[in-house]
């Protein structure tokens, strides 16, 4: 009998982590069927998009009223068609407030709803943890200081750590980023990641190059990478160039190659998100910065239950790398921060190695660990 397994997943991040989740799945099921709403790295497992995740990449709470009408009905048609042909289990990797409203519907008609990546609870919404109960069969966590809360809810739950931790190895290569980047000489070289969503680039684009300026004048032999993960947000980020067009500056725009970008720079400075978290796995200093619609952010803020927004100061549990954020993320401002990390070399090196122990708590083997926790779910079906 084939096992069929429906999923939902809405970001780059989400994409890869189900990716892994397939392959992992496989193993133990290899003619098991998964479809959905997906990317093209689970397309890549053999996953059917019924959707594709791009639907769900909306940012911020204007951003989704905006979306709200077309994700809605995305929602109910999706609710339809597993309930007319029940799966032997529902995956929601990450996008909480599209995936929950599925989870408890198809739980409550007897499908095993499982949630992977727990919402961020930890820092606001934590009045959702009952919802959260009524809706998952088990929560699959990704740092492990989030187990306690479930379970103190009574959800069935697993840590399984975060799967970049597997993948990126304790010592990058930085000799070898930078020969693949074709970098040499002496002065600084700062990656600039403006984020993955359009809205970011709109929103960071024209602070990034002004930082990058500033830093130029102190730094005449610096360089600036910027890796870009679309051809949208490319052609926002040149956009943004062409309004700073008196500014000469030696900025190189990458497609793609975040990870070597980090790994090869001195000084990474990154939007929030999970690219805080692989600047920390790649050991690099960084200085974490956001800005978002003045609405969202007020919301935000005042939801909020801790005083970081970054996952590097999260998992610390306090600040471990300067976190400049909305207005106060001047240009001025940011580059002072980056600067700090080219002077206190003594810190820099001690900030490594926090980021080495906290490596090694988040390498746990996640999509073994994570499909280990789902088999018994399928048993039935298998």
């Amino acid at each position: 009998m084939v096992v069929r397994i429906a999923m939902v997943a809405g970001e780059a991040s989400s994409d890869l982590l189900a990716s892994h989740l397939i392959r992992a799945l496989k193993r133990h099921l290899p003619d098991a069927e998964f479809f959905g709403i997906g990317g093209p790295k689970m397309q890549a497992e053999g996953f059917k998009a019924w959707w594709p995740a791009e639907k769900l990449s909306v940012h911020g709470y204007v951003d989704a009223l905006k979306n709200y009408r077309e994700l809605s009905g995305i929602r109910r048609s999706l609710l339809s068609r597993l309930l007319a042909d029940r799966p032997a289990a529902f995956i929601g990797v990450d996008a909480p407030d599209f995936s929950l409203w599925l989870e408890r519907r198809l739980k409550d008609k007897g499908v095993p709803a499982i949630h992977f990546v727990s919402p961020s609870i930890w820092a606001w919404r934590k009045g959702r943890l009952k919802g959260i109960a009524r809706a998952v069969s088990h929560m699959l966590c990704l740092f492990p200081f989030e187990p306690e809360l479930y379970r103190a809810a009574g959800v069935p739950v697993s840590y399984v750590g975060h799967p970049l931790a597997d993948v990126f190895p304790l010592k990058p290569d930085r000799a070898g980023a930078r020969e693949m980047l074709q970098i040499s000489g002496d002065g600084p070289v700062f990656a600039l990641l403006p984020g993955s969503r359009q809205s970011e680039l709109r929103n960071l684009a024209d602070t990034y190059i002004a930082t990058a300026a500033i830093l130029h004048e102190r730094h005449p032999d610096a360089r600036f990478l910027v890796p870009l993960a679309t051809r949208e947000t490319r052609l926002l980020f040149e956009e943004a160039l062409r309004r700073h067009a008196h500014v000469d500056l030696p900025i190189r725009i990458l497609f793609g190659h975040a990870t070597d970008a980090m790994i090869a720079a001195d000084v990474v400075l990154v939007a929030s998100g999970t690219a805080t978290l692989e600047a920390a796995l790649l050991k690099r200093p960084m200085v974490i910065t956001y800005k978002i619609g003045k609405w969202s952010f007020r919301l935000m803020k005042r939801m909020a239950y801790l005083p970081w927004v970054g996952l590097p100061n999260v998992l610390a549990n306090r600040e471990v790398v300067p976190e400049v954020l909305q207005d106060a993320a001047t240009p001025q401002a940011l580059a002072d921060a980056l600067d700090g990390w080219l002077t206190d070399k003594a810190r820099a090196a001690e900030l490594g190695e926090v980021f080495t122990d906290m490596h090694l708590q988040l390498r746990q083997n996640t999509a073994d660990k994570a499909a280990a926790a789902i088999l018994p779910y399928l048993r039935g079906h298998a």
